[in-house]
């Protein structure tokens, strides 16, 4: 069997959108499940709306899914010698043909088609005679056109899709080069394919409108078909196509909402591609397991909510070194200072991941360990924050101030003395502690967040607490 080569083709006019993210993942799985070659080709021949920024952008979140391209990133921008040399050969075979006709008469029999309720085609003005080649014109703008089949079909024969086939007469002659000599994508599309020794064309369903036309470039060049698979879109909830309504639809900006690169690729490819019921999978078993024959037909719903329990899945399951470094750029983004003690932020962490679904929203909640300047819930300091805790406070605090070893461990074991020597149950004690801690009545288990708080902050928190009851009012 050949080098299987695949390849991610992106224009580069904004973000890398989550299709064309799962577009990526498909054309990189497949290589590397087939020890082929992945290749990066930044298709950039709009030169209004491409930009560096976007270029920047797709190579950043391609870093970030940790989709390492083997060739490129190459660029069609630096690529117009080969697409002239490429025009000249059809125009020499008799492949392709100049087209003088202005924009003002195309438009004219554009709109008589449409009044005449014919489809909109080019009607072949300049179209030669078969098997002539018809003379380049000389003071005169002209565009070139590839002479297509004008009877029989073309078949895209396609692994997702099965056989398409379309009609030859509903494909008018595709301009190849405009009047100022830029070649059209799908051109420069084919001519890169051939050139790149592209085996296998992996994209969304989309694109199918293009491939007769594609097809057709490739058997003018003599060149054998590549294998084609166009995969459904990507819907919204309500079945709609994927755009902004939907919420966030580019990949960085699920990295900058705290979504952790291994959830983001483990989702993608759910979106239409399964094995079995198997719903969590390493990048190693991806690579094992990933086949075309296991894409659907259907397009796949992206889910929101299970897209954030799945991240929250990665979350739980993340060593506590990696997470707290994870953690790190979200904890300057919010203007605390960031811990040097990893350690200890190891220790935060552990505390939070469990509740937290994503990284911002844990360092949202590690608001209490990260400053000391916790504003207090109004209705929590009303309700627990009364006389009846003072003196179960003050035992505490003595308790806690006497301890030497200051672990959870110890910490338990002065928390349940101080419930005896008090008489009372857990709730009684826990949440007023919790309030003078943390500001609110909800955290992770007390005796934890006082260990990662650690003694002095406990108990400036605590005597703070005290001194509240004890103010008049």
């Amino acid at each position: 069997m050949t080098e299987v080569r695949t390849r991610f083709a992106p224009s580069p006019t904004g973000y890398l959108h989550i299709g064309g993210a799962r577009t990526a993942l498909f054309n990189y799985l497949f290589a590397r499940h087939h020890g082929g070659k992945f290749i990066l080709r930044i298709e950039d021949t709009d030169r209004e709306r491409s930009t560096p920024e976007a270029i920047e952008a797709i190579l950043e979140a391609m870093k970030w899914l940790e989709l390492d391209h083997d060739e490129g990133p190459y660029f069609q921008s630096e690529r117009y010698p080969l697409y002239k040399e490429k025009i000249q050969e059809l125009l020499a075979k008799g492949k392709a043909y100049p087209c003088i006709c202005t924009a003002e008469e195309l438009d004219a029999k554009r709109q008589a088609a449409m009044k005449e309720k014919r489809k909109p085609s080019y009607d072949g003005t300049c179209r030669p005679a078969d098997g002539a080649v018809a003379p380049l014109p000389t003071g005169k703008a002209y565009t070139v056109r590839f002479r297509s089949p004008r009877d029989g079909a073309t078949v895209v024969k396609d692994a997702v899709k099965g056989e398409v086939v379309f009609d030859n007469r509903e494909l008018d002659d595709l301009i190849l080069a405009r009047s100022d000599g830029t070649p059209t994508y799908n051109f420069c599309v084919v001519v890169d394919d051939i050139d790149m020794r592209i085996t296998h064309i992996i994209r969304g369903d989309d694109h199918l409108g293009n491939t007769p036309r594609q097809i057709q470039l490739y058997e003018a060049f003599g060149h054998p078909l590549p294998q084609f698979a166009h995969v459904p879109l990507i819907l919204g909830t309500d079945k709609a196509r994927l755009s902004k309504r939907h919420g966030a639809t580019s990949v960085t900006t699920y990295r900058d909402m705290g979504y952790l690169p291994e959830a983001v690729v483990n989702y993608l490819v759910r979106l239409g591609w399964s094995h079995g019921d198997q719903e969590i999978f390493s990048r190693a078993e991806l690579i094992e397991k990933f086949s075309l024959q296991s894409v659907g037909k259907s397009a796949g719903v992206f889910n929101p909510e299970k897209f954030l329990w799945l991240n929250s899945h990665y979350l739980k399951s993340k060593s506590l070194a990696q997470l707290a470094d994870d953690v790190i750029p979200f904890i300057a983004a919010k203007g605390y200072p960031v811990p040097r003690d990893k350690p200890w932020l190891e220790k935060m962490v552990a505390t939070l991941r469990e509740r937290a679904k994503t990284l911002a929203e844990l360092v949202e909640s590690a608001h209490y360990y990260l400053t000391d300047e916790i504003s207090l819930d109004e209705k929590a300091i009303k309700k627990f924050l009364t006389p009846e805790a003072a003196e179960p406070l003050k035992s505490l605090i003595a308790k806690l101030t006497a301890l030497s070893e200051f672990n959870e461990a110890g910490i338990e074991q002065e928390f349940t003395a101080t419930l005896q020597e008090q008489g009372i149950p857990m709730g009684k004690l826990a949440q007023p502690v919790r309030v003078a801690l943390t500001g609110s009545t909800m955290s992770p288990g007390i005796h934890d967040v006082i260990a990662v708080l650690g003694k002095e902050r406990t108990l400036k928190r605590l005597r703070a607490a005290l001194d509240y009851i004890h103010a008049p009012t």
